[in-house]
């Protein structure tokens, strides 16, 4: 199975549940992919997956809170909504805590369900339109030569050309060279647009030697 669209991961060992919530989900043109067990969903499920996890707290292998916890420690930021029980409120509490997004306390209404959902999907396709950008940003860095680098990472902080080439040993008007090789390879438009474009490749100025 491979999953390309935002798709709702359900977990639940009641199979009433999971497949009105199958029903529910589908009514409104979103893809659902069910599972009874935490194991089940550890087992075929993989993090690239865009979407979010629809986790019941008890299940009868390892609990949701626990499946939670081994999403968290791989380090994957898939959103988690919680379903509780009344008495289970308190853990679902603490899985907030933890990283879930939301939670759910059953039995709940058709619309709270759907918006919860939809918020939930939203988040997660901005995060992956944030990392991509991120990711093509960080390649375009890469194209600079180390000295492009190094009167990049300045330019950041705001220095001027002057203090850069004194910092660096060289004429401010090569550096004036260097940056204009900068700006066209990572096609910004202004040094506005460069340090906008450092934050988002996760690129710190105070790195600069």
């Amino acid at each position: 199975m491979r999953c390309s669209t935002s798709t709702v991961f359900v977990v639940d060992d009641d199979a009433a549940v999971r497949d009105s919530l199958t029903f529910l989900l589908a009514a409104e043109g979103i893809p659902t992919e069910v599972y009874a067990t935490g194991m089940d969903f550890l087992a075929s499920w993989n993090c690239h997956w865009p979407g979010c996890l629809l986790l019941d707290v008890c299940l009868p292998d390892i609990s949701g809170i626990e499946l939670h916890r081994r999403i968290v420690q791989q380090g994957v930021e898939l959103p988690v909504i919680i379903m509780t029980g009344h008495g289970d409120v308190p853990m679902a509490v603490n899985a907030i805590k933890s990283g879930a997004v939301d939670f759910l306390l059953k039995p709940f209404k058709d619309h709270e369900l759907i918006a919860r959902v939809t918020a939930a999907l939203d988040s997660d396709t901005r995060r992956r339109e944030q990392e991509q950008v991120a990711r093509q940003l960080a390649c375009r860095f890469k194209l600079l030569t180390p000295r492009e680098h190094q009167v990049a990472l300045l330019v950041i902080r705001g220095q001027s050309s002057r203090q850069i080439g004194e910092r660096l040993g060289i004429n401010h008007k090569t550096v004036e060279a260097h940056r204009l090789n900068i700006m066209k390879k990572l096609e910004a438009g202004s040094i506005a647009d460069l340090v906008r474009m450092a934050l988002l490749a996760g690129i710190d100025g105070n790195s600069a030697n």
